[in-house]
């Protein structure tokens, strides 16, 4: 199950360095997490300002 970014992201761009596997990319109006690239680590969780991260 991968995880998402919801709406609630202010595309402060604070989870991108923390995928060990860059499957979070800059969309439009906010950053995505690609599901197929995603392991579920969650290590984009925790440095998520908002909590706009969580599972799918």
């Amino acid at each position: 199950m991968a995880y998402v970014i919801s709406e609630e992201c202010i595309a402060c761009g604070a989870c991108v360095d923390s995928c060990p596997v860059d499957a979070i990319t800059e969309g439009d109006p906010i950053y995505t997490i690609d599901a197929k690239t995603c392991t579920d680590c969650a290590a984009c969780v925790d440095t998520c300002p908002v909590t706009a991260i969580a599972a799918a």
